[in-house]
């Protein structure tokens, strides 16, 4: 906003005397020894306060829209490909000017990029790698993925339950192998893909079934039954450190927002 500079008790009362002039009628009351506002006083110095801070409004609004600048941001390919459309639209909205360098990873990538500090923002899976500058947003279920009309191998058929998962180290595939180990499941590996889509591809073909969340879940893909509860899996944002810029603060808050607004959409349709 902007800041007058200070004036002489006589300016203000010249001011205050003209304004009672062009309004008709006084805003000031003697009050003992002192001034206090008049009824249409203190109505004055309310629509005052809500230009000040219109004012205030404007400027921050002309400010934003004029940073320019790069912001670099990575997302686990889970978020990238659903989250990113609308986070993006926000975002150039306020910021028209701001660059923005995407960078679509798996997590050990976004964590070592983003502690060297060639990313600004990561948002990643929680894998217990926190830092000061880590925030735990929230988490969300994992499920058993399999094709809808493919039975799978039962204990009859003495054949190991075939998964579908990425390469190691991977937090699901962690989780996935952990559950069976304890359930006394045999399994195996039938393929390991670098991407989340040629892991639905596979999945779709009835190679197996994996373990992932409802995140981009296919609708010719469905929750599979009878296999080892899982827990849930915590997401994490993460900065490059330090103090951040007024747009990275923008770019984390609508991050936060898709993802709260994404959680109530699982919650209501489990």
């Amino acid at each position: 906003g902007f800041i007058r500079p200070l004036q002489s008790t006589s300016a203000v009362s010249a001011q205050l005397k003209k304004l009672e002039e062009q309004i008709g009628t006084p805003v000031l009351a003697k009050s003992g020894r002192g001034l206090v506002l008049t009824p249409i006083g203190e109505s004055l110095l309310s629509h005052a306060r809500r230009l000040l801070e219109l004012n205030d409004s404007i400027f921050h609004s002309v400010h934003q829209s004029q940073t320019a600048g790069t912001l670099r941001l990575g997302l686990q390919e889970d978020f990238g490909e659903h989250f990113l459309s609308d986070i993006l639209r926000r975002f150039v909205q306020t910021y028209p000017r701001v660059s923005l360098e995407v960078r679509i990873a798996r997590n050990a990538e976004l964590l070592t990029l983003v502690e060297s500090a060639a990313l600004d923002l990561a948002l990643t899976w929680d894998t217990g790698h926190l830092s000061p500058y880590a925030t735990r947003l929230g988490e969300t279920p994992m499920h058993w993925i399999g094709p809808r009309d493919t039975p799978l191998p039962t204990a009859a058929d003495d054949l190991p339950l075939p998964l579908i998962m990425f390469d190691a180290p991977c937090v699901l595939r962690s989780a996935a192998t952990q559950a069976l180990d304890a359930a006394q499941i045999p399994w195996r590996i039938a393929l390991t893909s670098p991407s989340v889509a040629g892991i639905w591809a596979a999945v779709a073909a009835g190679l197996g079934v994996t373990l992932r969340t409802r995140i981009g879940l296919p609708s010719h893909l469905s929750v599979v039954s009878g296999l080892p509860v899982v827990p849930s899996l915590g997401y994490v944002l993460h900065s490059g450190g330090g103090e951040p810029s007024a747009a990275a603060q923008q770019l984390a808050a609508l991050i936060k927002a898709s993802l709260q607004e994404q959680a109530f959409r699982f919650t209501v349709t489990q």
